[in-house]
């Protein structure tokens, strides 16, 4: 109808012009506005894409002029992280032999974070996995304690907390920090919130190595390597004996960390994390103690991660 309409018009009143085809124009000119059309659209959306900082796990290190080393760690970071935002932080410790990488090659934690943050079980935090150890035992330096030749836990305190939280806007108080970690880096997180109970919100304990009188973890016999030193520390910063030993502005202290302690039926540490957890409820210290079906092993700690974030992210203040 369109193009019959304006024919006869145009032919009507210009006779002597010849008849020219305007649909052919209409539908360029429509053509041209939808194709401009789609492409603002597509410039828009392609703008918006840009500007989305998707959830990452960033490798990097940091100069230790206490252990004389350098020390690699991962951080992940959050969708959308902004580095002029502050965000509350998790230490994620490993165990023994393994290294800063783990908890995301085989615990999947940046998998693990990322479902639980788009769910809002737990708040979008910065997570640091920091390296403590390595293969073989014998000849590698393992552990969270200070030792002839590896004073981590000066080093922990002393440059690495304060490195960490400066570069990524993160942490910078009791309320904004939580610590967790399994086996040893399970008692680890333990005793560093039963010595530094002012610095930590939370303490998730993932098959924690809380002692070693009972030689949990056997040194190569005959053998002073860096597996003995490495035992020998755990023993010397027992957590079990650190409760035991403690006065009562020690125990008031301990009061105000959130305490969790998560451990398999069939794990081999069972008996000291079933210790601790008396320790604590005889000493009116309130800790939540989960014994579910499992063993020391990885399918344990990635569903144990699953809890451990959402009960930091709550305690954060």
């Amino acid at each position: 109808m369109l193009q019959t309409a304006i024919t006869c018009k145009y032919n009507k009143k210009n006779k002597d012009l010849p008849e020219r085809n305007y649909s052919s124009l209409v539908k360029h000119i429509i053509d041209f506005c939808v194709n401009k059309f789609f492409a603002c659209i597509i410039g828009v959306l392609c703008l918006g894409f840009a500007q989305i900082s998707y959830a990452r796990v960033e490798t990097d290190s940091l100069s230790s002029k206490v252990l004389g080393s350098v020390v690699r760690y991962n951080v992940y970071l959050p969708e959308g992280y902004d580095s002029s935002v502050h965000y509350p932080v998790v230490y994620l410790l490993h165990g023994l032999t393994d290294t800063y990488r783990t908890w995301v090659e085989s615990g999947r934690a940046n998998l693990v974070a990322d479902r639980l943050i788009a769910s809002q079980e737990c708040v979008s935090c910065v997570i640091i996995m920091p390296n403590a150890g390595g293969a073989p035992s014998a000849t590698t330096w393992n552990g969270y304690f200070n030792m002839p030749g590896w004073n981590y836990e000066d080093f922990f305190f002393t440059e690495f907390i304060p490195a960490m939280e400066k570069k990524y806007n993160a942490g910078g108080s009791k309320e904004q920090r939580a610590v967790m970690g399994l086996s040893m880096g399970g008692g680890g997180s333990v005793v560093y919130c039963q010595k530094h109970p002012d610095m930590f919100s939370s303490c998730y304990a993932m098959s924690a190595w809380l002692d070693n009188k009972e030689n949990n973890v056997t040194p190569h016999k005959g053998k002073i390597d860096c597996l003995y030193y490495v035992c020998k520390s755990v023993c010397d910063n027992s957590a079990l004996d650190f409760v035991k030993n403690a006065d009562e502005k020690a125990i008031e202290g301990l009061k105000t960390v959130k305490w969790f302690l998560d451990i398999g039926d069939d794990d081999f540490l069972l008996d000291s994390s079933f210790e601790l957890y008396s320790i604590y409820r005889n000493n009116g210290i309130k800790c939540e103690f989960r014994v579910r079906d499992g063993i020391h092993n990885w399918e344990y700690w990635h569903s144990a991660l699953e809890e451990a974030l959402p009960f930091a992210s709550r305690n954060f203040r």
